[in-house]
């Protein structure tokens, strides 16, 4: 975004529609209908190009939308009971909101790729599949397309021209924000007007402070009351209050309001994730996007004075799930397995759009050796030590801490208020 996502550059500002395929309509063609937020448009024409020239007896109709808007389609098709074929998922709560309309896929991937089919996919990817699911329920109700890990970046020319490293510790990213307001540039730019942002930004706060309570904390096993979660969102609320994140935060959009200012050289570091290297390949890119040339991820500044968490945030970015309403499951699932592991996949993977879900894939072109170097250390160095997703299991949970973390920014609701909210929220799905 999110994330991923979230993939966010896929937040376009209009939902727009595209149909791929230049084959005539004939009496034996198939037809199946997708419908996401990511990946982008341009990507996804690619991803149907490639997958049409090796199955012309298959036409895709793809809608993809800014993700808001998608949360809304989704949920009047769902009412409606006129979902598409194959539908955009994240793993966790938005999976497990619509898994009622979704298809079992364990059965189509044994008969695509044969019985130990799960072995093509990194362990992260195949375990968040099913996050949420009930202890007895063994389904795959979406299969993982792209991983992605959640991190900061920072602009190299700006940390040369100031000549500073980027920053370990939050004091260090509190001398940065000392030094760099004076050049028109933000510490930490932020589109805090989208929740997903706001919740990434608490996720790696928790994670540095306590590793793996939060998924405790939705379970049931612990408060969200308890001191470590209000210690993480008092350090949120430090962020606006030391002036690390720029004012008007709440009011800027991630994509393309944040964006276009991270592209302009006005953010010292940021917070996206692995999703940013698409930026790259993007038409025309601005300088700093071009081959990736200005930019490097870094990992969230430690808070707690013991030092940054060895692994990162992260897991799966989007998943593709098959609703029961789809017309020819099997066709529909062509296409995801093309998607997932085929010339699609392959399309995909060279738009740099996040990290693979199966392993063996790599971008067939790699325009610096910048862009070469982040590629290498966000697939060999941080997804293997991923152990937390980003994601949170339940919605009414989710939405509940995007809510609460908007109010302490905007001060309107201390850390300890917020934290109830959030814990009453998690007692009323319980």
């Amino acid at each position: 975004m999110p994330k991923k996502r979230r993939n966010p550059w896929c937040l376009l500002p209009l939902s727009l529609a595209l149909i791929a395929g230049d084959i005539p309509a004939t009496a034996t063609e198939k037809t199946v209908t997708f419908r996401s937020w990511s990946p982008i448009v341009e990507t996804t024409n690619q991803m149907i190009a490639a997958f049409n020239q090796k199955n012309p007896d298959i036409k895709i109709e793809a809608k993809i939308f800014n993700y808001p808007d998608y949360l809304v389609d989704l949920q009047t098709r769902a009412a409606g009971n006129s979902l598409p074929d194959i539908i955009g998922l994240e793993p966790g709560a938005l999976t497990q909101q619509y898994k009622q309309f979704l298809l079992p896929l364990q059965d189509l991937a044994a008969k695509v790729w044969g019985s130990n089919w799960k072995e093509k996919f990194y362990p992260i990817a195949i375990e968040q599949a099913r996050l949420g699911n009930a202890k007895e329920d063994e389904n795959f109700y979406g299969l993982p397309v792209l991983t992605q890990t959640i991190n900061l970046w920072y602009t190299v020319p700006v940390f040369q021209e100031l000549n500073l490293q980027p920053p370990k510790t939050y004091d260090e990213l509190l001398k940065i924000a000392h030094t760099v307001q004076s050049k028109g540039a933000a510490a930490l730019l932020v589109g805090a007007a989208d929740g997903w942002v706001r919740r990434d930004i608490y996720m790696q706060l928790i994670h540095n402070i306590a590793p793996g309570l939060i998924y405790k904390a939705e379970a049931g096993e612990l408060k969200f009351t308890d001191p470590p979660f209000v210690s993480a969102m008092h350090w949120w609320k430090r962020l606006f209050d030391d002036g690390i994140i720029q004012p008007g935060a709440l009011g800027l959009s991630a994509y393309p309001g944040s964006m276009e200012l991270i592209e302009a050289g006005r953010a010292a570091t940021f917070p996206m994730g692995a999703w940013w290297m698409q930026q790259a390949t993007r038409p025309n890119p601005p300088p700093l996007s071009k081959g990736l040339s200005g930019f490097a991820p870094v990992r969230f500044p430690d808070v707690t004075g013991k030092g940054q968490p060895d692994d990162c945030l992260g897991g799966i970015d989007v998943m593709f799930g098959i609703s029961k309403s789809a017309k020819d499951p099997e066709a529909a699932f062509r296409v995801v397995a093309d998607w997932i592991d085929g010339a699609g996949a392959q399309a995909l993977i060279n738009t740099f759009n996040d990290l693979p879900a199966v392993k063996g894939l790599s971008p067939q072109k790699f325009e610096t050796e910048n862009e070469q170097r982040v590629w290498q250390m966000l697939v060999n160095d941080w997804l293997p030590k991923v152990k937390y997703a980003r994601q949170l299991q339940k919605p009414e949970v989710k939405q509940a801490f995007e809510d609460a973390l908007a109010a302490v920014a905007a001060g309107e609701l201390s850390p300890e208020k917020a934290m109830e909210r959030i814990q009453t929220a998690a007692d009323k799905v319980r």
